[in-house]
C-alpha cells in the first residue's frame, strides 16, 4: 500500500499537465518581456545599469514557481492526508474524479452489511429438516460466497456428513448447481428456480412472501425440479451505517442502494439506513449497466463495493472505491482502496478530494494573479531585484503553506 502511495505522488494529475503546457510557453514569454523591458529603458535613456536591474526584476517577478508547486503539493499533502485517515489513493485521477461526485451507488452484502449472514428460518417439503440440511451444505461446499457460508454454519448441529459432489457450477449472483447421488440440485434465488422452470407451491410461495415481509434474503433449494427447501437469511448492518449515509447526504451527495436481494428486502435496508434510491434484484452483470444508466442521467457516479461480482461495476463508474476486506479483483479494478474498517471512511474520501481541488484551484488563481499583477509593477520600475525577489520566493511559500493546510481536515470518527 506504501509503494502505490508514492506512485500515486509521482504520477501527474490532468491539471498538472495543463499547468506544464502554460508554463512552457510562460517561461520564454516572460525572457522575451524581460529582454524587451531592459531595452525600453535603456533606449528611454534610463543608465544601463538600472535598465539591466529593471529587466532582471521583471524575470525575476515572473518566475512560475508558484505556478509549478501549486498543483503537485496540495496533491501530495492530499493523498498523505487521505493515507491517515485510511484511504488508499492510487492516482491524482481519483482525486478529480471524487470533486465532480454527485452520486455515490452502495452495495449491500459486505459494503453496508458484515456479509455474516444467519439462516433465520428453513421451510422444508417432502423431505425431512436433517436431509434438507445436508443436501443444501453438500452443494454450497463448491461456494464462496457468504450466503454459503451461513448454511453451512446453521447446519452444524444437524449434518454430520455431506454427500460426494460432482458437477458444480457457480452461477454469479444467482446460486449453484450440482448433482449429489444422482439427482439434480439447484440451489439460489427465486429468479434462478423461475428461469429453470421449476414450479413453485402456493405454499412454497408463502414461505417466499414471509421472508421478503421480513425483509430476509430468500434461498431455495430443489431436487430434480422440486422446490424441498426454503431458507430465510438475515444480515446485520455494519455500526454507524446510517451515521455515515447521513454525513454522505450532508455532503450534498445522493445515495443509492445496490444489491442482488428482493425489492422488500432492499426496500427494508434503504430505509433503515435512510438511502435515496434502491435498485434490487440486480445480478452482477447488470450492475455496471445501472450505474451506466445513472451516468446517462448526467450524474457523476462514485461507486462502493467489495466483492467480485461489484468489479467491472466499480470500474464503470466514474470513481470506484473499494473496501480493503474485499476481494483482490475488486481492489484491482476500484480508484480508492478503503482501509480504514468504518463507513464514515466514504463521505471522508470524498471530503478530502474536494478540499485538495479547492486547494489547488485557490493556489492556481493565486499563482497566475501574483505574476499577472507583479509584471507590470516590475516593469514600471518601481521594484528593485532584490524585493522582487523576496516576493517571488512569498509567493511560493504561500503555495505550500496553503496545501498544508488540507493536513487539518478531519476526519468523521
Amino acid at each position: 500500500m506504501a509503494a502505490l502511495t508514492e506512485q500515486a505522488q509521482a504520477r501527474k494529475a490532468r491539471v498538472q499537465a495543463l499547468v506544464d503546457r502554460v508554463v512552457t510557453w510562460f517561461v520564454p514569454s516572460v525572457i522575451t518581456l524581460a529582454l524587451l523591458v531592459g531595452t525600453a529603458w535603456a533606449l528611454a535613456g534610463s543608465p544601463i545599469e538600472n535598465a539591466f536591474g529593471i529587466g532582471i526584476s521583471v524575470l525575476i517577478i515572473a518566475c512560475p514557481c508558484a505556478l509549478g508547486l501549486a498543483t503537485p503539493t496540495a496533491l501530495m499533502v492530499g493523498i498523505g492526508r487521505a493515507a491517515t485517515l485510511g484511504i488508499l489513493i492510487k492516482g491524482h485521477d481519483a482525486l478529480e474524479a471524487s470533486g465532480g461526485v454527485t452520486t455515490v451507488v452502495l452495495d449491500k452484502t459486505g459494503t453496508l452489511t458484515t456479509g455474516a449472514m444467519t439462516v433465520q428460518a428453513l421451510t422444508v417439503f417432502d423431505l425431512p429438516e436433517h436431509e434438507v440440511w445436508r443436501l443444501a451444505t453438500s452443494i454450497e461446499q463448491g461456494s464462496e460466497h457468504a450466503i454459503a457460508r451461513a448454511i453451512e454454519r446453521g447446519a452444524k448441529n444437524h449434518v454430520t456428513d455431506l454427500h460426494p459432489l460432482q458437477g458444480f457450477t457457480a452461477l454469479p449472483g444467482l446460486g449453484a448447481t450440482a448433482h449429489v447421488n444422482g439427482h439434480a440440485l439447484l440451489i439460489g434465488s427465486p429468479t434462478l428456480l423461475n428461469d429453470n422452470g421449476i414450479p413453485v407451491t402456493a405454499r412454497a410461495q408463502q414461505a417466499i412472501e414471509e421472508a421478503d415481509a421480513a425483509g430476509n434474503t430468500v434461498v431455495l433449494l430443489a431436487q430434480d425440479e422440486q422446490i424441498v427447501g426454503i431458507f430465510s437469511l438475515a444480515d446485520t448492518l455494519k455500526p454507524r451505517a446510517a451515521e455515515a449515509i447521513s454525513a454522505i447526504h450532508d455532503l450534498g451527495l445522493e445515495t443509492v442502494l445496490l444489491t442482488g436481494d428482493s425489492p422488500a428486502a432492499g426496500s427494508r435496508i434503504a430505509a433503515e439506513l435512510g438511502i435515496d434510491q434502491v435498485h434490487a434484484g440486480v445480478t452482477p452483470d447488470r450492475k455496471a449497466d445501472t450505474i451506466r444508466a445513472l451516468q446517462a442521467e448526467g450524474k457523476k457516479v462514485a461507486m462502493v463495493g467489495d466483492g467480485i461480482n461489484d468489479a467491472v461495476a466499480l470500474a464503470t463508474a466514474d470513481l470506484g472505491l473499494a473496501i480493503a476486506t474485499g476481494t483482490d479483483i475488486a481492489l484491482k479494478a476500484a480508484d480508492m482502496i478503503l482501509v480504514r474498517d468504518d463507513l464514515h471512511v466514504i463521505p471522508d474520501a470524498i471530503t478530502i478530494a474536494r478540499k485538495t481541488l479547492s486547494t489547488i484551484r485557490i493556489n492556481l488563481v493565486w499563482a497566475f494573479g501574483y505574476n499577472i499583477a507583479a509584471i507590470p509593477i516590475a516593469a514600471a520600475g518601481l521594484l528593485n531585484p532584490l524585493i522582487a525577489a523576496g516576493a517571488m520566493a512569498l509567493s511560493s511559500v504561500f503555495v505550500v503553506y496553503n496545501s498544508l493546510r488540507i493536513q487539518r481536515v478531519h476526519g468523521t470518527r
